[in-house]
């Protein structure tokens, strides 16, 4: 006899407390093979209205001619989830059609607050950089590599940036600059499309191919917000901005 003939009922009964199961929902089995079946029948008849709602609209970037248009293609794009929780759209801030564009990772808190890129802090040194090659927010144009500030500041994931990726090169292309500046890694590593890290990547000159300008000069460099963490870092990204400057020939 095995032991399974020999379990009493309370032995059973007892067995299924202690795992925890205390109440019987039917008094009947139930056939749960045909009622998956029924469930797959009453979903392929039904739409349902919050999957419909997930549908994301396709935006073409290259639809816009223009600099505002395109502002306002991603301020309707729903393909980024950072959208979501950031305050309102942080587009680009400087002089379109000025030599240089800088792109940095993300927008900041206080970015997100003013709907300007490179603000606070991180802007207060970014401003004392550019003059310190001749340079201020009326000669250069700059933007981000995402569009909304990320949840407690992180960096963008790959995915997130590669979201937004075409319609950054789109307002490159409609902005026409002759030089770009990549601050962080983030921004290095989508536009030029290396996984190396920014303390690899920065102090040399690279290339990046935009459509309708062809390939540009890019110079990966580190961020006003790393910088303001890392004081004694400041001599390598003066030594890029140096760099800069001797592309621009700027006395």
């Amino acid at each position: 006899m095995s032991n399974a003939d020999q379990l009493r009922p309370s032995d059973i009964v007892r067995f299924y407390l202690e795992a925890g199961v205390d109440a019987a929902l039917l008094d009947e089995p139930v056939n749960r093979l045909t009622e998956v079946k029924i469930k797959h029948d009453v979903a392929a008849s039904v739409k349902s209205p919050l999957i419909a709602s997930q549908v994301v609209p396709h935006v073409d970037p290259a639809t816009a001619q223009t600099l505002e248009e395109l502002k306002t293609l991603i301020e309707t794009f729903e393909g980024c989830g950072l959208k979501k929780n950031a305050t309102q759209t942080v587009f680009a801030d400087g002089v379109a059609g000025s030599r240089v564009m800088l792109l940095g990772e993300a927008p900041s808190r206080d970015d997100d607050i003013n709907g300007r890129p490179f603000t606070g802090k991180s802007g207060q040194l970014l401003d004392l950089m550019l003059k310190s090659v001749g340079l201020d927010r009326n000669s250069v144009y700059m933007a981000h590599s995402v569009y909304w500030r990320t949840p407690g500041n992180r960096q963008p994931t790959t995915e997130e940036s590669m979201q937004c990726l075409p319609f950054v090169k789109r307002q490159i292309e409609l902005a026409k600059p002759e030089i770009l500046v990549l601050l962080g890694g983030v921004s290095a590593k989508t536009l030029l499309s290396n996984t190396a890290g920014i303390m690899q990547l920065r102090g040399q000159w690279t290339k990046v191919l935009i459509p309708g300008l062809g390939e540009l000069p890019a110079m990966p460099t580190l961020t006003p917000d790393y910088l303001l963490r890392n004081l004694g870092h400041k001599r390598l990204a003066w030594a890029d901005w140096l760099l800069l400057k001797a592309q621009l020939k700027i006395n």
